[in-house]
């Protein structure tokens, strides 16, 4: 595996951090939005009254009809009386929210399922049982959270009885399933027989005695498990701290503790506190043992002494800086997805264990590019390193609903059984994040070059926000341009290590003359004299140009306090173009549900002519494939198809096409035409010739006006996250801020300018444009 796998990972949380994404804006971290349109009042008529009256008349004829007319068959309500949260314990209802507001954030980002999320303060399990009962005319599922053991069996147990709609407590199932199928997977790659294995389990609340349950109906035979507390093995005859749920799994054994149950054991399921194994305990199992270390943030053990106990330990824990995490989130948001999806009247154990197997079988697949990508890995096969699929595998959802949906339906359990599973699988597509799935191997790239980003607006409260994120996740090494100690102040008010952020003051700076110097050897023939070069070099966004120009900084990121070309012109000045390039143009990546695509010229180029369309045709392919783009796919657009309208800007479009064609003749891309005929395969396919048959992926505009407004209309009304603008022909990356820019939009472009240090060195082999204006070394204003 890689080393990064086997490092500690840096601390990534602040708490004022934390403390302001749950402030700042809309305080929370959810809302509830419309799905009708509500603008007139024939529309308030309908959502109220009188229209309302219809699809309640139809309800209380035939109560399955509220999941045609109401949300309540996409809704679960994720319940807790705050009695056992995370690792803080009995803090109560209402501190524990947030909590609960994060689960909900978790169920919408991974499966799109809606969430309210109900805080109830009530310890009496009785009265806790009534309170959620009542509530089953709202939802279609309710995930029980954060319920101290031993009340949450009987709270679940009963509510299940009572109502007819799924119950799923995941403090207790969720890990069971998850290290259900990492264990299953272990047992193969070892060789061993469930049935024989002897498994001893660390813990014994609520997810303790659930994996128990869980590995038993698995294959796991009850006179081989051995359940570990705080006060020793639980063995029969014991009477200290005892309950009916840990008598079920009370041992005929002479042994007393923890080290006495590990020796000779196959498996230690830990569930409990950090560090209560030690190596040689582990060196005490049975050959290739099974050592899932799951407490968090700590393990039972340390993954680093686990794997160096014994190199034929198959090692797993919580955390998501080792190989084999064991996490939740590939669970419950897919269960309740499919059980949801076929009105499941319950969760039953066969669901939960096809669960558990199709992730098993997830595993066993080939790892796409873009899951290794976000992860930063060259290779993941399975075996010992990877015995559960990723938490940021998209194919998740598209493996564990249908198989959840189909056990339900052979079970008998759901209302609306799901026959054609493959169409099935297909309908899912629609909730996976492609912004994330984007923008994750970017990060994951950046945090692998470490470059050294300089930013000339130091000083700036957006800049200044995005320092710790950029230090914590190691996105790049951030060079802040302003007055020093003002922002060192600010730096250590924030917690930032000084050692990791780089301050300059321009009009301070040693390297002030030496710049000067350059810039007037650059700009030496086109009418520069000292005096306005020093002028220059005090202004910070020449400064940061020429840091980057020599290669003092590695990238650039600027434009929070200017307009776009002010910002725009000191970087033209300063830093040169790639070889072979006459021009910049800025490219917009614009991700939808179902595809990504990129425009260019978005901000740069306000009326081109057709050499410089099919320069930025160029640059934007070579953009394309660098971000993401496995086959960039480039349709030249224009407001006709194909020679239907002769007019000279329809031709302009053609003569770029040949340009294009004439160099890249291996490059899929057809113009002119129109937007729709680019993107709509009905409309392409009376264009048999094209060689874009509405599945084109670049988007080349021509002029900036329709671009620029293409790419804001697509992003306002067709709810395409935009990201960019992406800089594009310069020989070092500089990217300009949109003045409205967002701190995660700083963040976002300074990973974008780290990855982009890398374009320059792939660019594909390209035959030089007819330049309007060639200038390789600094050119004018």
């Amino acid at each position: 595996m890689e080393d990064e796998q086997n490092k500690q990972a840096k601390p990534m949380i602040r708490r004022e951090d934390a403390l302001a994404y749950h402030r700042e804006g809309q305080p929370g971290k959810i809302e509830v939005s419309l799905t009708k349109p509500c603008a007139t009042q024939r529309d308030l008529s309908m959502a109220y009254t009188p229209g309302v009256a219809e699809p309640c008349r139809d309800i209380e004829a035939d109560p399955e009809k509220a999941y045609e007319y109401t949300s309540k068959g996409n809704l679960v309500a994720v319940i807790s009386n705050g009695t056992a949260v995370l690792g803080l314990g009995d803090i109560g209802p209402l501190a524990g929210k947030p909590v609960m507001e994060g689960k909900g954030v978790l169920f919408k980002r991974f499966a799109g399922i809606d969430v309210f999320d109900i805080e109830v303060n009530e310890k009496d399990p009785d009265k806790l049982i009534d309170i959620v009962a009542s509530l089953e005319p709202t939802f279609g599922g309710i995930n029980l959270e954060d319920i101290k053991s031993p009340e949450c069996f009987k709270v679940e147990q009963e509510l299940i009885k009572r109502m007819n709609i799924p119950v799923f407590h995941d403090d207790q199932h969720g890990t069971a399933i998850i290290s259900g199928a990492a264990f299953m997977n272990a047992l193969e790659v070892a060789k061993k027989d469930i049935k024989n294995v002897k498994v001893v389990f660390s813990g014994a609340g609520a997810a303790a005695i659930a994996i128990c349950g869980f590995y038993e109906s698995l294959g796991v035979r009850k006179q081989n498990m051995m359940l570990v507390d705080s006060k020793g093995v639980v063995y029969k005859g014991r009477t200290e701290g005892m309950n009916e749920f840990k008598e079920k799994y009370a041992s005929d054994t002479s042994a007393r503790t923890l080290a006495d149950a590990m020796k000779g054991a196959d498996a230690f399921i830990g569930v409990s506190v950090a560090n209560l194994v030690s190596q040689d305990m582990v060196r005490s199992m049975a050959k290739d043992p099974i050592v899932f270390a799951m407490a968090n943030p700590d393990p039972e053990i340390p993954y680093p002494d686990m794997i160096a106990s014994r190199k034929d330990v198959f090692a797993a824990t919580g955390r998501s800086d080792f190989p084999n995490q064991v996490n939740n989130v590939l669970g419950f948001p897919f269960i309740f997805r499919g059980a949801l999806d076929c009105r499941a009247t319950r969760i039953t154990m066969g669901m939960k264990t096809a669960a558990a197997k199709a992730l098993a079988s997830l595993t066993r697949e080939d790892v796409p590019e873009p899951v290794l990508k976000a992860y930063g890995l060259r290779h993941l096969e399975f075996g010992k390193d990877y015995l559960i699929p990723k938490p940021l595998d998209s194919r998740v959802l598209l493996w564990v609903a249908p198989a959840v949906a189909k056990a339900a339906t052979d079970e008998g359990v759901a209302k609306k059984p799901i026959k054609d599973i493959e169409a099935y699988r297909d309908h899912l597509k629609r909730f996976i994040d492609r912004t994330s799935e984007v923008f994750r191997p970017i990060m994951r790239q950046a945090k692998a070059l470490q470059k050294k980003i300089v930013f000339p607006e130091g000083d700036h409260p957006k800049v200044l926000q995005a320092v710790p994120r950029l230090v914590d996740e190691e996105i790049c090494r951030p060079v802040l341009l302003g007055p020093e100690q003002m922002i060192r102040e600010e730096l250590e008010r924030m917690d930032v290590d000084p050692k990791d952020v780089d301050v300059v003051n321009p009009r301070t700076s040693d390297k002030l003359e030496s710049y000067v110097g350059e810039l007037m050897h650059a700009r030496e023939r086109k009418g520069m004299i000292r005096a306005e070069a020093l002028r220059w070099m005090q202004r910070r966004p020449y400064y940061g140009a020429m840091m980057v120009r020599t290669k003092e900084a590695d990238g650039m990121v600027a434009g929070l306090t200017r307009h776009y070309g002010d910002t725009l012109r000191p970087v033209l000045q300063i830093v040169p173009l790639q070889p072979n390039r006459s021009i910049v143009t800025g490219v917009y990546m614009l991700v939808l549900k179902n595809k990504v695509l990129f425009f260019a010229d978005t901000t740069v180029n306000i009326e081109p002519n057709a050499e410089t369309v099919a320069e930025t045709a160029l640059l934007a392919a070579d953009c394309a494939k660098h971000f993401g783009i496995e086959e960039p796919k480039i349709a030249l657009l224009s407001f006709s198809n194909f020679g239907s309208v002769h007019n000279i800007y329809a031709q302009k479009v053609q003569r770029a096409m040949n340009i294009v064609k004439a160099l890249r003749p291996d490059l899929i891309m057809d113009g002119e035409m129109q937007f729709d005929t680019a993107t709509n395969p009905e409309e392409a396919a009376e264009y048999s010739f094209s060689r874009i048959q509405g599945d084109a992926n670049v988007l080349i505009f021509p002029n900036l006006s329709a671009g620029n407004i293409a790419y804001q209309v697509m992003h306002r009304f067709a709810q395409a996250e935009s990201i960019g603008p992406i800089l594009v022909g310069l020989q070092y990356p500089v990217n300009v801020l949109q003045r409205n820019a967002s701190t995660d939009d700083i963040v976002r472009m300074a990973a974008i300018t780290a990855v982009q240090t890398e374009l320059r060195h792939k660019i594909m082999a390209i035959s030089s444009v007819p330049p309007n204006v060639r200038d390789e070394g600094v050119r004018g204003a």
